[in-house]
């Protein structure tokens, strides 16, 4: 299933194992950055099975339990990003206790393959963004260079 978000968003998709994720996904993201506007939601696997939600931008909310009511699979969690990028909270979201894997972490389209069980549903891997066509020239190095200086990840 293909992951629905705008172009500008980001997206974060992992596996969780307790209800208590939201919360601490919710207060890692916070802590972050203040411009931060996040939506997230979780899978719940056992119990009530819902899908559970937070953030501090409703549209954004909505979304990342649309996507997760799409993949379905226990224990997946989804986190859409604006206003900042994964590289700024992800060390923050792996350190969350319950986090047992990450994904992806991507501005990229995103593909999740989910393999279905009669137990229920899982998340396989991931398709983010495309294959190669080609190997970084001299040029492109510099490009990459730049770029990495113009966003403010190097000076």
């Amino acid at each position: 299933m293909s992951v629905g978000k705008p172009d500008d968003v980001n997206v974060i998709i992992g596996q969780s194992h307790f209800i208590k994720t939201v919360e601490d996904l919710h207060e890692a993201l916070v802590g972050v950055s203040p411009h931060l506007r996040f939506g997230l939601a979780f899978c719940e696997a056992s119990g009530a099975c819902l899908v559970r939600h937070s953030g501090n931008d409703d549209a954004l909310v909505r979304l990342a339990v649309a996507n997760a009511s799409a993949i379905g699979a226990g224990h997946c969690f989804v986190i859409l990003l604006r206003e900042g990028y994964p590289v700024n909270v992800l060390n923050q979201v792996k350190a969350v206790p319950e986090v047992c894997t990450v994904y992806c972490a991507t501005a990229n389209p995103v593909d999740v393959l989910v393999a279905v069980t009669e137990r229920g549903r899982g998340v396989a891997g991931v398709i983010d963004g495309a294959s190669p066509v080609g190997i970084e020239t001299e040029s492109d190095a510099a490009d990459r260079r730049q770029l990495l200086r113009d966003l403010g990840y190097k000076l």
